[in-house]
């Protein structure tokens, strides 16, 4: 049973949110402020935070920032603002989803099962594994040749699964078609372009919302393609 911690100055929020998770089986703690949810990190075991933005004393943005100093548990952020700058925000200060109110219970469950899954598939409830490597929402356990994307399972080919992971372990590197090809085929890269522009575009399909405007493999053009470290 996973321990999950729900942070809101409105108690009625709170209790609500206890009501739907105790429902599916999940043990809740209950904060009103940050300060009183980093208490409880402190002193007990919890496997994911459901927090506000707006609250007194220390809000959901800096008690973000500091809980990310010392824990990777997941960070759902729960706030009354819909603006896509403080989406962007909540995410870039180390929350893993963002949830607007009022909110759709199920969704809310389902936002919630998806972060466990990919909490213990990277198995930070009992150490880091050298062969699970994550980029956001993506995880590639090289393990079991198992990619992931917000917690479902993508299928691909060996091309495509090589490529992906030679990029993810090197976060921020351009490779242009060329390092790719030479690469992954283990040969001289002739005529390489349209084989790798193939495969990035399958992989693209495969891992992206909307392909067209990638979140994780990026081209930097005219160079070469890359997956943003985040």
């Amino acid at each position: 049973m996973s321990n999950i911690l729900v942070c809101d100055d409105d108690k009625e929020i709170v209790d609500a949110i206890e009501i739907y998770l105790r429902q599916d089986g999940y043990h809740i703690y209950k904060a009103y402020d940050g300060e009183q949810a980093m208490e409880i990190l402190k002193k007990e075991e919890i496997h994911l935070l459901i927090m506000d933005i707006m609250m007194p004393k220390l809000d959901g943005i800096r008690a973000t920032l500091k809980i990310r100093e010392y824990s990777s548990i997941p960070i759902i952020i729960l706030s009354a603002k819909s603006e896509d700058t403080d989406k962007i925000l909540g995410l870039n200060i180390g929350a893993d989803d963002y949830i607007t109110k009022p909110f759709n219970p199920l969704e809310l469950l389902a936002r919630v099962k998806s972060n466990l899954r990919r909490y213990t598939s990277l198995g930070s409830l009992n150490g880091e594994s050298r062969s699970v490597y994550q980029v956001g929402g993506l995880i590639i356990n090289d393990d079991t040749k198992q990619v992931t994307v917000d917690g479902e399972t993508v299928k691909m080919t060996p091309i495509e699964y090589n490529i992906l992971l030679l990029l993810v372990k090197n976060q921020g590197r351009v490779f242009s078609i060329n390092q790719i090809y030479e690469s992954i085929w283990n040969e001289d890269a002739i005529g390489a372009d349209n084989t790798v522009a193939v495969h990035i575009r399958h992989i693209r399909e495969k891992i992206e919302i909307n392909p067209r405007e990638p979140r994780y493999l990026k081209v930097v053009w005219g160079v070469g393609y890359k997956i943003d470290k985040q």
